[in-house]
């Protein structure tokens, strides 16, 4: 089964071809990190323009890339939300236009189930499990009995971690975006400013970061004020072990409490090599999975594989030219078998 995917949720444009839910025979992306740099985050209107500039270039590449007709497509999966509405309508209305050209079933996708099943390229996903899903938006931990039963166990009360990560960044002056730039100088640094793991033993399987994000800020300020030099290398060393250890220490006890020794972390900040060392570390005896780095971030290779796995579970689910974006959109919402 040939499923094309066509995720435009945030700032990357991308389209992919994968067989059988497995085989990515392409899965062409085309970022605006270097555009939206400059502004320190991503301006809405100026994604969705830069969609509706790429999408058919980015389409007609992954169909080429993948060496297939788009008559020989079975399924179009697309991204139908959460996201930024201007972003998503752009893929919709694509993924609409071609499966009424080529006649061809149409499926919507969350674009959480997408980083989820993310893991399904390169690991065979076992039931039941816990997925830890962290990224710009969304830090949530969910159980899953089978494929597509997803209850949200815990969920951050306030920041995105991915979101905590990019405001500290801007803090000690790192370049957007700067998750990547506080993980690499944490593994220059050590943990001196010992920064609170916020809810870390509070009974819930919840999460909060903005009050670590403004510990982040007080200190800094502080510094400012007396004349301090802030060692930025020590400062991310302890922000990153403050949010790694919290994280990975609420997966484990829920994997744990519910008896799975499966665990998959996905979403971009899956990307994280302090997460994932942690994790390595510290979850001996489990079978952790984690993507790899070019499936970590929104992609359309995970939306097709979504689409696949969904098509599967609910065989006669096919949304019609009536679908439309929806920016806010609940996991356990959407999928109710």
């Amino acid at each position: 089964m040939l499923v094309l995917g066509v995720e435009s949720s945030c700032d990357e444009t991308s389209v992919s071809v994968v067989r059988d839910g497995k085989e990515v025979l392409s899965n062409v992306i085309n970022s605006q990190i270097k555009i939206h740099e400059k502004f320190g985050g991503v301006v809405p209107e100026v994604a969705s323009r830069h969609h509706v500039y790429q999408i058919t270039l980015v389409f007609m590449e992954a169909i080429k890339e993948a060496n297939v007709k788009p008559e020989d497509i079975d399924l179009v999966a697309v991204t139908m939300g959460p996201g930024l509405i201007g972003s998503l309508l752009v893929g919709v209305n694509a993924a609409k236009t071609f499966a009424m050209m080529y006649n061809k079933k149409l499926i919507a996708v969350h674009h959480l189930a997408g980083h989820i099943y993310a893991n399904a390229i390169e690991h065979e996903m076992k039931f039941p499990l816990v997925a830890l899903l962290v990224s710009g938006g969304n830090t949530e931990l969910i159980y899953m009995k089978d494929h597509f039963d997803f209850e949200i166990v815990g969920e951050t009360l306030d920041d995105a971690v991915g979101e905590a990560y990019d405001k500290v960044a801007r803090v000690v002056g790192l370049p957007y975006p700067g998750g990547p730039h506080v993980d690499r100088l944490a593994h220059l640094g050590h943990d001196t400013y010992h920064l609170p793991r916020v809810y870390l033993d509070d009974g819930s399987y919840n999460f909060s970061f903005s009050g670590l994000k403004s510990a982040v800020i007080n200190l800094n300020h502080n510094a400012n004020q007396r004349g301090e030099k802030i060692d930025v290398n020590n400062l991310c060393a302890s922000f990153q072990d403050s949010v790694t250890e919290v994280l990975v220490r609420k997966t484990l006890k829920l994997a744990k409490e519910r008896g799975v020794n499966n665990i998959i972390v996905a979403g971009g900040v899956s990307a994280n090599r302090g997460l994932k060392e942690r994790f390595m570390a510290e979850g001996e005896g489990f079978n952790i999975a984690i993507p790899s780095i070019k499936y970590c971030t929104d992609n359309a290779a995970m939306i097709a594989v979504a689409g696949y796995y969904q098509h599967k579970v609910f065989p006669n689910e096919y949304a019609d030219l009536s679908l439309n974006a929806i920016a806010s959109l609940e996991l356990e919402d959407r999928y109710i078998k």
